[in-house]
């Protein structure tokens, strides 16, 4: 078994609390789908993720996308069938320690201990730890933001889809009240831009018409429809009633779960999102990272004069309940007119404390300082 004294304060500080009896544990497979385990492994002190075979390497992606992707510091372990050669590896996508189902092989495992640095923790080779690669990301965020706040959104835009990430980035647009302005400005930069629709069933039908409108208006071309999967609706919503039920479920069914599928191949994701919109968009960075991916905000420090203005600079049309009392406009099941102030999201998930649908949910330990104003 490997040791610990490679390990850094924090897995020293995660040994005492297991030692002492506190802390959660999340035990894991090791062909565990990463975007499915981010509730679960919150919070937990140690995560086993355990290899059924030393030839099936699924167990070492999982590592890498735990830490890299979900953010996972506390203490990772590997268990089950795993052999010594593969000491080195273990290491660097970020384990801690290592548990295997062999007794015979102690005498094989301290040899490989002593050859192999330690890649998690900064290592002879000049190959970038994940520690290394998580602070230079950190950086490269600060970096983007603090280049990005002197420019306005076309420019943001046309750098992040022409240069930044290019071929790796889309627009998620949910043709609201406020939508037309973003997809005027991707349909400035390129047309074919990818733009993503959250299709989840529960749409009123003048957003469906809105969509038809707007993409034809602009000659958007990289149009792209997600649904839930068909399955899974049967398994977790059969009756059409989740939405009352749980309310969080029924996002995650329609809206989180069909994004985070569709991400692969993406590196970035354009919102329409603004700081004036209140709760937790109040201190809302241009670029961010979430839990399956980054955000791109281009148009976070604007306010609703300066999106009304650029309606009527650029004679945009309406979504169509605009003028019936829909600042915001989701899911007809859970959408209503914001009648009486509350805000311009103020009639989304009417009467419960739920403000937003969780797809743009924080990563685990990767807060970055927000832009100020």
């Amino acid at each position: 078994m490997l040791g610990n004294d490679f390990a850094p304060e924090s897995d020293r500080n995660a040994m005492a609390q297991l030692a002492s009896g506190g802390g959660v544990v999340v035990e894991l497979p090791g062909e565990a789908d990463w975007r499915a385990v981010g509730e679960q492994i919150k919070g937990a002190v140690q995560v086993d993720i355990h290899f059924a075979s030393f030839k099936d390497g699924r167990g070492f992606t999982l590592a890498t996308q735990l830490r890299t992707r979900l953010h996972y510091q506390g203490r990772l372990r590997a268990t089950g069938d795993l052999i010594p050669d593969q000491a080195r590896y273990l290491k660097r996508v970020g384990f801690d320690a290592i548990t295997p189902d062999r007794s015979d092989l102690a005498a094989d495992w301290a040899r490989a201990e002593q050859r192999y640095s330690v890649v998690y923790q900064p290592a002879h080779d000049a190959v970038a730890t994940i520690t290394d690669l998580r602070n230079s990301e950190g950086d490269e965020l600060e970096r983007l933001n603090a280049r990005y706040r002197q420019s306005d959104a076309l420019e943001i835009l046309r750098d992040a889809i022409e240069t930044t990430w290019r071929g790796r980035i889309a627009l998620l647009s949910s043709f609201g009240t406020e939508a037309a302005v973003s997809l005027h400005l991707i349909s400035r930069v390129d047309p074919a831009t990818p733009v993503f629709f959250l299709d989840t069933g529960r749409h009123f039908a003048q957003t469906e018409q809105y969509l038809r409108t707007m993409t034809e208006r602009l000659k958007l071309t990289g149009l792209r429809v997600l649904k839930p999967d068909v399955d899974e609706a049967r398994d977790e919503d059969g009756d059409g009633y989740l939405w009352q039920r749980d309310a969080d479920a029924c996002c995650a069914l329609r809206k989180v779960r069909p994004l985070s599928r569709a991400l692969d191949g993406f590196d970035a994701l354009v919102t329409g999102r603004k700081r004036f919109h209140g709760g937790a968009r109040t201190a809302l960075p241009v670029v961010e990272r979430v839990a399956d991916g980054l955000r791109v905000n281009p148009l976070a420090n604007w306010s609703a004069e300066q999106i009304q203005a650029y309606f009527q600079t650029h004679d945009l049309p309406r979504h169509p309940l605009a003028d019936m009392g829909y600042s915001s406009i989701g899911c007809w099941t859970c959408t209503a007119p914001a009648y009486g102030g509350g805000g311009l999201r103020a009639g989304r998930w009417p009467g419960q404390d739920k403000t937003e649908c969780g797809i743009h949910a924080p990563a685990q330990g990767a807060a970055v300082r927000p832009e100020r104003k």
